[in-house]
């Protein structure tokens, strides 16, 4: 019988970026909960279900041929590798609340910032996690490279934002955070 070892780490996997080596791994009280609430629904509601289903078509006979056994098989190995991805983010997580900021104009993990390009186009961003950032709702990680440049700026603050089409006037117009709850 032959093993198939990966070289790929759970990250590349999921199609996350590595965190920077060192660091740790940011999370608003939020995207912690939700990263949280997707690894007990794994462990204690999908994986004994596909188990179930595993221990089921095994007890029919040929598993060279069974469907359900051999897709039960390769979809236990992904809540598996799931499992163990999640595990270890949320071991090194540090949850931060950005409701702590609130009312202030500098820009921390959790801000919500308004910035204007040279050109006059406004744009918004979030800063959140790596693990629960989403760029189609206006949301980036604290490791991007718009993340790194506005952090720390003010309200007012002209910046140089570095693009792979080069460098970027950018003026931070507004600092929010959620207030607490």
């Amino acid at each position: 019988m032959s093993q198939v070892i990966s070289t790929e780490s759970d990250d590349e996997e999921w199609g996350l970026p590595a965190l920077p080596a060192g660091t740790r791994n940011y999370m608003t009280p939020k995207g912690y909960a939700r990263l949280r609430a997707e690894l007990f629904s794994l462990i204690d509601d999908e994986r004994p279900k596909v188990v179930e289903i595993v221990h089921w078509a095994a007890s029919n006979g040929d598993r060279s041929e069974n469907g359900d056994y051999l897709y039960g098989k390769k979809r236990l190995r992904e809540i598996d590798r799931r499992i163990r991805f999640l595990t270890k983010r949320l071991e090194i997580a540090e949850v931060v609340d950005p409701a702590v900021h609130h009312g202030r104009d500098q820009v921390f993990f959790g801000a919500t910032v308004t910035y204007a390009e040279a050109a006059g186009q406004k744009r918004t961003v979030t800063i959140l996690g790596i693990d629960e950032a989403d760029s189609l709702q206006g949301q980036v990680s604290w490791v991007s490279p718009i993340a790194r440049t506005l952090l720390k700026s003010r309200e007012g603050d002209e910046l140089k934002l570095v693009t792979p089409s080069g460098v970027l006037s950018i003026e931070v117009l507004a600092v929010s955070y959620p207030s607490s709850a």
